[in-house]
């Protein structure tokens, strides 16, 4: 038993330090994913965001009140872009060949996946600490976050991360080009363009607020607005727990069931 899982460990850290490698020698794809966020955070504040600011505070333009509204949906939509490049990379991994290699080598069978897991989390976290850097360079500011609160955004983001990454882990695993991994994964981005990232819910069309509120991506951007901002949580954090659990058995028992049904890739 103990052999077993140092050798699940051992492989596992190697997968990682391959998919590490992966990404710092082609790091177009990730910039291209990173600069979507970002223009976006940038666009939104520059151009629009007196506008936008004027309509949430009932007339008064205030900028600085709209970059602390904005930046919490952008860095949820930032994980959900970065995992797209998981799983273009998945997607690679199975059409080039490298995966049935692997499989007549005396390596872990799960480190494989383990390692697209678990460098997708660190390439997302880091992206979500860049773009947090971007926003307190433009005024973002956390009011009144305690450290506990702190702790648990970090967590909430750990988490959003890693269910979102086994679901692209799916997705690159049922795409037979990165082309199409890259089409499959686009959910992932449009998501966050028809939440609470840019506007409050309450400001939507009727028909639309149900769309908007019952999907993952409101009630994590809402709670992580909570965490960050003292803005009231109420059912979110624990919508927030439901779909990052959901979605990561999901994505864990759909990512594995087909990688372990289609050793002819």
């Amino acid at each position: 038993m103990s052999s077993t899982l140092s050798l699940a460990l051992r492989d596992s850290g190697t997968m990682l330090r391959r998919n590490l490698l992966h990404a710092r020698r082609y790091p177009s794809l990730t910039l291209n994913l990173l600069l979507t966020p970002v223009m976006l955070l940038l666009l939104f504040v520059y151009i629009f965001g007196d506008v936008m600011s004027a309509g949430m505070g009932g007339g008064a333009a205030d900028r600085s009140e709209y970059v602390a509204f904005l930046v919490p949906g952008i860095l949820m939509m930032t994980i959900g872009s970065t995992t797209v490049g998981t799983a273009v990379s998945v997607s690679m991994d199975m059409s080039e060949g490298i995966i049935a290699r692997f499989r007549t080598m005396a390596i872990h069978r799960g480190s494989v996946l383990v390692g697209h897991l678990l460098g997708s989390v660190v390439q997302c976290l880091a992206s979500v600490l860049l773009v947090t850097a971007v926003g307190v360079a433009i005024g973002f500011r956390s009011t009144g976050a305690t450290v506990v609160e702190w702790v648990l955004a970090a967590v909430l983001l750990a988490f959003f991360s890693l269910a979102l990454t086994w679901i692209a882990i799916g997705m690159g695993l049922i795409s037979p080009n990165a082309e199409a991994a890259s089409n499959n994964a686009l959910p992932l981005v449009f998501l966050p363009l028809i939440s609470s990232t840019f506007v409050p819910i309450d400001s939507m069309p009727g028909w639309f607020q149900p769309i908007a509120e019952y999907q993952p991506f409101t009630p994590a951007i809402e709670t992580l607005r909570g965490l960050l901002l003292g803005t009231e949580i109420g059912h979110n954090g624990w919508l927030a727990a439901a779909w990052c659990a959901g979605l990561a058995v999901l994505g864990y028992f759909w990512a594995t069931a087909k990688f372990n049904a289609d050793p002819q890739r």
